[in-house]
């Protein structure tokens, strides 16, 4: 049902999206913060990249606007769109926690959750590509690694949250890292929210 011939200028719109918060998640991750100073900078740097993905999301609704025909049905290329900017929301979010609570280290469980998400990421951009080259079937195994990862990502939350009353006495350093653990976990869930509407899309158009 498709023109194979060239990329279809909303397909590549999903895939630049994906990019970015790509892009934003590895920066994230990768960044080494040993001062209150870092977290000051790296938070700067999340909102801009949260500024650049809402002007990728406007230009989409733009083009979906001003389009008579779309590849696939529009709510679920606005769907696709809205599922990864609420990644890249997320992460922003996150960031800003750790400037908040001045928090310059993170443990074991915040680099687990981390570790998932970034690989979400990456399964995301991947499935976009092939999206893109309108390879739809094969976008399965991408949401199906998306979804493992979330999976992993809610055993860390309950394995996290009861260490956390364990080990630390705290209360205030108890709330910090609880609210910090539950948003790294609802940013798995919008990663997964992205592997569903993939399937969704596969489901109607393969």
């Amino acid at each position: 049902m498709f023109s194979h011939r060239r990329t279809d200028p909303f397909f590549a719109a999903l895939l630049e999206i994906a990019e970015h918060v790509q892009e934003a998640m590895h920066y994230t991750n990768d960044f080494k913060v040993t001062s209150v100073a870092d977290l000051k900078e790296v938070s700067i740097k999340l909102k801009d990249y949260e500024t650049a993905g809402d002007d990728l999301i406007h230009d989409l609704i733009s083009k979906l606007n001003t389009s008579f025909m779309t590849p696939i049905e529009r709510e679920d290329i606005l769907q696709l769109a809205i599922n990864m900017d609420d990644i890249l929301d997320g992460i922003e979010q996150f960031v800003a926690y750790l400037e908040m609570f001045s928090l310059t280290k993170i443990d074991e469980y915040i680099q687990k959750f981390m570790d998932n998400i970034v690989k979400s990421s990456d399964q995301i951009v991947k499935a976009m590509e092939l999206l893109a080259r309108k390879k739809l079937v094969q976008m399965r195994d991408h949401a199906v690694l998306i979804k493992e990862f979330e999976r992993i990502c809610d055993e860390v939350l309950r394995t996290s949250i009861k260490q956390l009353f364990i080990r630390e006495k705290d209360p205030i350093r108890i709330i910090q890292l609880k609210n910090i653990y539950e948003l790294l976990e609802e940013i798995a869930d919008h990663c997964q929210d992205v592997a569903n509407t993939i399937e969704r899309i596969i489901m109607r158009n393969a």
